[in-house]
């Protein structure tokens, strides 16, 4: 288990992808490149776009806070800072614990630390706490431009799935 800690990212504010081209045609962060997986119709194309890094058996998402992340206040939507932290836990605890097939989310609880600005970059970071008959236990923090604005934690549970649905899964270079 690696220990989660909230010091600032050592990225500027620059641009996250699920395409070829970053959004707003800013560079993304060093390091990260644009996160495909799923289908160009899906929750995760809806929601994006995302990128990706890998480091140190890490792996941490990210993306640029859009006007269609917003509220009404103009800071990145709770619903959204709970979409991505599940987004963030599944894929990187899978990533990191080494499992394929599907995982559907159990439980998900958050709290809500501080706000994301629009066009700030929003990453995570994953903490696998433990994974053990076929359930997967993780917890992450979300920051925005360094800053923390929520920590998560959630159970995964793995679910039958068919050789198609392994393929949209996995991450493609």
């Amino acid at each position: 288990m690696t220990a989660l800690t909230t010091a600032p990212s050592a990225h500027s504010p620059v641009a996250s992808a699920v395409s070829a081209a970053p959004a707003g045609g800013r560079p993304l962060p060093p390091g990260f490149r644009p996160l495909r997986v799923g289908t160009e119709t899906d929750f995760l194309a809806l929601t994006g776009p995302f990128a990706m890094k890998i480091a140190d058996g890490q792996l941490r998402l990210g993306f640029y806070v859009q006007p269609k992340h917003c509220n009404v206040a103009g800071i990145c939507h709770g619903g959204m800072l709970l979409t991505f932290a599940d987004i963030q836990m599944a894929i990187a605890g899978k990533h990191q614990e080494d499992l394929q097939g599907f995982h559907m989310t159990v439980s998900l609880t958050c709290d809500f630390l501080g706000a994301g600005k629009l066009g700030g970059w929003m990453e995570g970071r994953t903490e696998v706490v433990r994974n053990v008959d076929r359930t997967l236990f993780a917890q992450c923090i979300l920051t925005c431009d360094g800053e923390t604005v929520l920590r998560a934690s959630a159970v995964f549970r793995e679910g039958a799935a068919t050789p198609e649905m392994v393929e949209r899964m996995r991450l493609k270079s």
